[in-house]
């Protein structure tokens, strides 16, 4: 049974704190960090775990083998480095990093302890996009690529203050749509071409749409996304030569086309991502595996959602910055 160690139990970390106090995942809850001393008790008593309003102690604790973090990105260097510096396995909520110049400090810095960190990526343990991976060998060469994500709009809070944030919707989901595009193909995102704009955002953006040349010199992708509906969808097309595929990770779905006839793929009930995401993470360490998403998986998403902020600023096609 791996003990976990939880930073930052807001709305999202929460759902992690839920999945290991009520699930069988390999794992335990310990301990909880959060700022607020009054708050970080009453969930403790909650979840049956301490609680710490510094994480610092969260990390020193002998009893803890492995953290959870989820907090804004701007927060994530500092946190790691406390864990490297106490051989504190981590898994980290997705964007790996605010900006690439930050992730690859963490990446030196994980890199130089040897510390096993992997990305909460979690649309990649979506059923849906599983079954689509899996389905792509059927259409042929891959040329090209739409992924949408569309959802309501987020609370007001800290994910509309840049300070925070690190961003707005390209940081925030746009991240989700550029790890799949690497993952759906097997190929790299060399250049991106970006616009933006605000529908109800005031600090950041809520509405993007970009393109995206892949390392294979002829696939080419768009990525699209807004949290200004009243919806929610999660649409991704992938044409090859002999065919295409179409699915909707929110809504369920997934079909093969070929010619004019439309043929269902089977695809498994809707999981909890966050779920197996952890079990994902628990299964590596107790079975002293590679991590399935390390964080140069995770930064190389993050690669991406620079090249897109640039473009979107110059308005001139933006190069890919490469993850060593």
């Amino acid at each position: 049974m791996l003990r976990l160690g939880l930073i930052g139990v807001g709305r999202h970390g929460e759902r992690y704190a839920r999945h290991l106090v009520q699930e069988d995942l390999g794992a335990c809850l310990v301990a909880i960090a959060r700022r607020s001393e009054d708050l970080v008790r009453q969930q403790a008593a909650e979840l049956g775990c301490r609680g710490y309003a510094d994480y610092r102690e969260l990390l020193a604790a002998p009893d803890v083998d492995a953290v959870i973090v989820v907090v804004p990105p701007t927060a994530h260097l500092d946190i790691v480095r406390a864990a490297a510096a106490e051989g504190k396995p981590v898994l980290l909520e997705k964007p790996a990093a605010p900006n690439l110049n930050l992730g690859l400090e963490i990446l030196n810095c994980v890199r130089a302890k040897g510390l096993p960190v992997m990305v909460a990526q979690t649309l990649r343990f979506n059923g849906v996009i599983q079954a689509l991976r899996a389905a792509r060998e059927g259409i042929g060469r891959i040329h090209g690529l739409r992924i949408g994500q569309r959802f309501e709009p987020s609370r007001p809070g800290w994910i509309d203050d840049p300070s925070v944030s690190g961003g707005g919707m390209i940081l925030h989901t746009g991240v989700h749509c550029f790890d799949l595009v690497r993952w759906l193909t097997d190929l790299e995102v060399r250049a991106v071409t970006c616009m933006i704009s605000r529908v109800r955002a005031a600090r950041t953006e809520d509405n993007f749409a970009c393109a995206l040349k892949l390392s294979d010199g002829v696939c080419l992708a768009s990525v699209a996304g807004s949290r200004a509906t009243g919806s929610r969808s999660g649409g991704v097309e992938i044409a090859g030569e002999r065919g295409q595929l179409i699915g909707d990770h929110v809504l369920n779905r997934a079909s093969r086309v070929c010619g004019h006839s439309v043929e269902e793929i089977a695809v498994p009930p809707p999981v909890a991502t966050v779920r197996e995401a952890v079990r994902a993470f628990v299964e590596a360490l107790q079975r002293a595996r590679d991590l399935p998403i390390p964080l140069e998986e995770g930064l190389k998403a993050v690669a991406i959602v620079d090249a897109c902020y640039r473009s979107a600023a110059t308005g001139q096609e933006e190069q890919v910055l490469p993850v060593r």
